[in-house]
């Protein structure tokens, strides 16, 4: 047999010297990618333990919705309309060159058919109010005038101009570019917008019917200088002449400003206002607010009216208190006449009594120390009683406020917030308390995991409250977005967690349960995009749905026929599949959500009865439980697994 020739040899060893070579790169780069290889596994994993069957069945599941990129907007408000679609709604989406440019846009989104369809949108509604009308239709109300400027932004010195009319027989209108000149201090200032001066008031004694005095009319105008530059700012209070007038009325008519600087400028309000009408899918205008009002409150009152409250006003400065009343019937509006101050944004709740609960929870400008102890207050007598107990008072700011089912046991749950401004505070308690008690007192319910500002909570149809999102810090600050979820369950008192979202969610975030018992999360505005805050952040257009543990059940009750309106106190029949298989009847309120305050949602309780071949339900009679308009009917199962919803009108 001949030998093996050399080289076959050297081939051998050469190879085997390529394998060993090869093996101690592989280890090498394993060493190297070792956390990378782990990490992709772990996400391997992941994916296939959330999408298991089991896992979904008992954790629930969530899905990004496949939105079109035409279709995208900085969504910072959301309603759900009684067709069944939901109203996203951006305004200029707290994006300047937007507002700049003129550019505010609405969506309307369609959950059944998944379809989408821009809304022309008339004004900025960035930072407006909403509530639902009897009628079906969304008010909407106010909205951004002008973008902040921070310290250091600013060029030109301005401020609040206090205008004097001390005529008592005509009113003053003056018109934006009226230019004010300082009597002692000579600085000039221009007007940026028209304002008019209520006309003087003479007084005269009750008893004897002297006249005692005259009092000015008043109108407030933001003013700025005509130039750039610090020699421009004012350090004291002056009195301006306005230039062009004449004779008396030079003599009536004078303004009144304290420091004119380049100190930072507020937002500022609008006094704009429409109503969508979700049939032909278009805003209407209707009267505007006596106030310009930016990050307002609007919540319904007994009589179907809505009270609007709180917002900074044109000038960007709270308005003091002001409060008005929209009549749908007249599509106008009339102040109260009586003055309680809020922060912006408070959540105000209508209560079985026709009074107004006020949970604490704001959205923060405003005085630190003027209107944030929560209580209860009467609008008819502006009598406001203080509730005491309430835990972390100082964190407030942005956390969420909701009514716990069933609405007739009126008990508010608060969740989480934040301190003042851009604190660094978060709280992650939860507040519970009971209206019923004859002495009311806040009482400390489960913790969340880590103090949360801006978590959502959305009222489900099996009775439990979904809450979800939120961030430590302000803004999302040094990558502190919470990515939790969890239901709070009233009747046991406890928090169960769910399956983690994946998307984080801060400012102008919100969530809206949908009539088939799915909740849309929207929104989340981060100040920074990384984790070193040295990247600016990018609004979060991604819509998530979580699909509740319920709807991973083999069956779920079904519900017919019946009719579309039911008056308070009348009953209804309803055909189902299984009568006998159904626990419980609820109406809920569909939301109109934004900056995680949603006062319209609540679950009202009905009483049930099991026919042969259906439920008969009966609606409570009290308008202020019950506040006209349309709702969700669900009915649950032993399971507490919940039908789809079936829309009804209360007149």
């Amino acid at each position: 047999m001949s030998a093996i020739p050399v080289r076959q040899q050297n081939h051998r060893k050469n190879r085997a010297r390529r394998i060993a070579i090869g093996a101690a790169v592989v280890v090498a780069v394993a060493g190297f990618n070792g956390p990378a290889l782990y990490r992709f596994s772990s996400q391997q994993y992941h994916e296939y333990k959330i999408n298991r069957a089991d896992y979904k069945a008992e954790n629930g599941h969530w899905d990004f919705l496949d939105v079109p990129a035409r279709f995208r907007i900085n969504s910072i408000h959301a309603s759900l309309l009684h067709t069944g679609k939901v109203l996203l709604i951006a305004g200029s989406g707290n994006n300047q060159k937007n507002f700049d440019a003129g550019k505010f846009e609405s969506v309307l989104w369609d959950p059944v058919k998944n379809t989408y369809k821009m809304i022309p949108t008339p004004k900025d509604m960035f930072c407006s109010g909403h509530t639902q009308l009897p009628d079906g239709n969304l008010l909407v109300a106010g909205g951004t005038k002008r973008y902040e400027k921070l310290q250091g932004d600013v060029t030109k010195a301005g401020g609040l101009m206090v205008v004097h009319n001390e005529d008592p027989d005509k009113p003053m209108t003056l018109p934006a570019g009226t230019v004010f000149t300082g009597k002692k201090n000579g600085k000039t200032f221009v007007s940026k917008d028209p304002v008019l001066v209520e006309k003087a008031e003479k007084i005269f004694d009750p008893d004897t019917g002297e006249f005692l005095r005259t009092e000015a009319g008043l109108g407030r105008i933001y003013v700025e200088a005509r130039e750039s530059g610090a020699k421009y700012e004012t350090g004291a209070e002056d009195n301006y002449r306005v230039q062009g007038m004449k004779g008396s009325d030079a003599r009536n008519v004078y303004g009144i400003a304290q420091k004119l600087a380049l100190d930072k400028k507020d937002f500022q309000g609008i006094r704009e206002a429409y109503e969508f009408d979700p049939v032909a899918e278009k805003y209407i205008t209707v009267d505007p607010m006596n106030e310009a009002r930016w990050y307002p409150t609007l919540t319904t009152l007994k009589d179907g009216k809505v009270l609007a409250m709180s917002g900074l006003d044109e000038i960007g400065q709270i308005v003091p208190g002001k409060d008005e009343i929209y009549d749908p019937e007249t599509r106008g509006w009339e102040y109260t006449g009586i003055i309680r101050k809020f922060p912006t944004y408070p959540a105000v709740f209508l209560l079985d009594s026709g009074k107004l609960f006020y949970s604490g929870s704001n959205a923060g400008y405003g005085p630190a120390d003027v209107g944030r102890d929560p209580g209860v207050w009467d609008l008819e007598t502006n009598k406001f009683s203080k509730i005491p107990g309430l835990s972390d008072p100082d964190k407030m700011e942005t956390s969420a406020t909701v009514m716990l089912p069933p609405a007739q046991d009126q008990k508010f749950m608060v969740i989480g917030g934040g301190g003042v401004g851009e604190s660094k505070k978060s709280s992650e308690k939860s507040r519970l308390v009971d209206l019923k008690d004859p002495e009311p007192r806040f009482k400390d319910g489960p913790s969340l995991d880590k103090g949360t500002r801006y978590p959502s909570a959305s009222l489900l149809p099996d009775d439990t409250v979904l809450v979800t999102g939120g961030s430590e810090d302000y803004r999302g600050r040094g990558g502190s977005n919470v990515l939790q979820a969890r239901t709070y369950d009233p009747a046991t008192g406890t928090y169960t967690r769910l399956a983690d979202p994946a998307v984080g969610r801060n400012y102008h975030s919100g969530s809206v349960l949908l009539p088939d018992g799915r909740v849309m999360i929207f929104g989340s505005d981060s100040l920074y995009a990384d984790k070193a805050n040295t990247k600016p952040g990018v609004f979060e257009q991604r819509i998530e749905i979580y699909t509740p543990p319920y709807l991973y059940r083999d069956s779920r009750p079904e519900l017919t026929g019946g009719p579309k309106e039911i008056e308070r106190g009348g009953t209804a029949v309803f055909k189902a599949a299984d009568p006998a298989s159904i626990k419980t009847a609820k109406l809920m309120r569909p939301s109109a959500v934004t900056h995680v305050t949603d006062v319209e949602q609540r679950s009202i309780a009905l009483d049930l009865k099991k026919t042969k071949d259906g439920i008969e339900i009966t609606v409570p009679k009290n308008t202020a439980l019950v506040p006209a308009g349309w709702y969700m009917l669900f009915v649950t199962d032993e399971k507490g697994t919940p039908s789809e919803a079936v829309w009804v009108d209360i007149p």
